[in-house]
């Protein structure tokens, strides 16, 4: 039998595994996002909200985490800098960290002005209570009809006060929560050719589509490079721009509703 027939398809399979890693390593440091320092439960790099709105936002906030523990952050934005708003939003929370490491009990309201574009971003331990299917109600419902009349105030002041009413309060009425996420199913670990099939596929609709890449950047290689610990992708304390407030190591697999007017 010759050298190369004698390659098995499990060592193969690993081969790929290790190159696939290499690149989406390499494609993510290439395309590295810069963004605001965390310096506060409001970063108001676009200049939207009015002060007086703004100290009241600060003001809930704070009293949410110190209740409950919830790390619930604003956050508006000048651009999202090429991208889309849901890798933006994910990789931003990723950066701040934002809610307890041991909890992932974090949420991120970002607001892009100028994209008209709006993401509710939810850490992984308050999936089942803030879903995608009540995010995408306060969106539609709170926030955009305000921002669509110039409000971003208004709308932003809204959408706060609806998502702590989810996060506080029973919230069954805002609708069946979805019992399953694509992005958090663990499939097996198959070993041979279909593998390699299947890594092929991967690298070539990551090259193609952009969703895909985000997936794969915000959840498939976080996994693989963590040896599928789910318990938050950081280790250390939180991220923090000054004034005294940092994240406490929190994170985010893609939860959340995204919303545009």
């Amino acid at each position: 039998m010759s050298a190369a027939r004698a390659v098995s398809p499990t060592r193969a399979a690993t081969a790929a595994s290790a190159a696939l890693a290499a690149f989406l390593c390499a494609v993510a440091v290439a395309v590295a996002l810069t963004f605001p320092p965390l310096t506060g439960r409001v970063v108001d790099q676009a200049n939207v909200i009015p002060p007086d709105t703004r100290s009241a936002i600060e003001a809930k906030l704070a009293d949410l985490e110190s209740k409950s523990g919830i790390q619930f952050v604003v956050a508006t934005v000048n651009s999202l800098e090429g991208q889309e708003i849901e890798p933006y939003a994910n990789e931003l929370f990723r950066t701040w960290k934002l809610g307890e490491k041991t909890k992932n009990n974090g949420v991120l309201l970002l607001v892009a002005p100028n994209q008209h574009r709006v993401r509710i971003e939810v850490g992984y331990g308050l999936e089942g209570t803030l879903t995608d299917a009540i995010s995408s109600v306060i969106i539609a419902n709170a926030i955009t009809p305000r921002f669509k009349a110039g409000d971003y105030g208004g709308g932003i002041s809204r959408g706060v006060d609806d998502i702590i009413t989810v996060l506080t309060t029973d919230a069954s009425e805002w609708g069946e929560r979805p019992s399953v996420r694509l992005d958090r199913q663990e499939g097996s670990d198959p070993v041979g050719w279909i593998l390699i099939g299947i890594l092929v596929v991967v690298v070539l609709l990551s090259i193609v589509s952009r969703r895909f890449r985000w997936f794969i950047f915000n959840v498939g290689l976080p996994i693989l490079l963590s040896s599928g610990s789910r318990g938050g992708y950081s280790s250390g304390g939180g991220y923090s721009g000054g004034g005294g407030f940092s994240g406490g190591g929190g994170s985010s697999g893609g939860g959340g509703a995204t919303g545009s007017w």
